[in-house]
C-alpha cells in the first residue's frame, strides 16, 4: 500500500533530499573569484553546507563556471557554480568543508601583560 498522498512532497532526486536536510542558514559576506574575471567581489552567503553554498550575486555567470570562495573562519574554498536564479548562486565544492568553522567567533587577539608589576623611580 502506498502512504504517499497527491499532495505528499517528494524530491526531484536523492542528492536534492540530502542537501536540504544538510543546509545551514546564516548571513556571512565572503570574497569571490570567477575564474576568468578580473578583480573579486563580495558576496552574502546564505546558505552554507559541507558540499556548497547560496550566496547573493547579481551578476550572470554561466553554470560550471569556477570560482574560488574566501571563507571567514575557512579560508579559500575551489568549486564551481551549480546553478543560478534572480540575484543569487549556487556553488558546489570541489572538496567539502566544515561550516561549523564560518559560524566560530572571531576573538581579539589577548593584549600582552607584564610578568611584575614597573616600581617607580622615586
Amino acid at each position: 500500500m502506498n502512504d504517499l498522498s497527491p499532495d505528499t512532497f517528494r524530491p526531484a532526486t536523492i542528492d536534492a533530499a540530502k542537501r536540504s536536510k544538510a543546509r545551514d542558514s546564516l548571513l556571512l559576506v565572503a570574497e569571490l573569484v570567477v575564474d576568468g574575471w578580473p578583480g573579486t567581489a563580495q558576496v552574502r552567503v546564505r546558505n552554507l553546507s559541507p558540499g556548497g553554498l547560496m550566496a547573493e550575486y547579481p551578476h550572470p555567470v554561466e553554470i560550471g563556471r569556477a570560482v574560488q570562495m574566501e571563507l571567514r573562519g575557512i579560508g579559500k574554498v575551489a568549486g564551481h557554480v551549480a546553478w543560478t536564479a534572480a540575484g543569487r548562486i549556487g556553488v558546489a565544492f570541489d572538496s567539502p568543508i566544515d561550516p561549523l568553522q564560518a559560524r566560530k567567533p572571531v576573538v581579539a587577539p589577548k593584549t600582552p601583560t607584564m610578568d611584575k608589576p614597573i616600581k617607580p623611580i622615586l
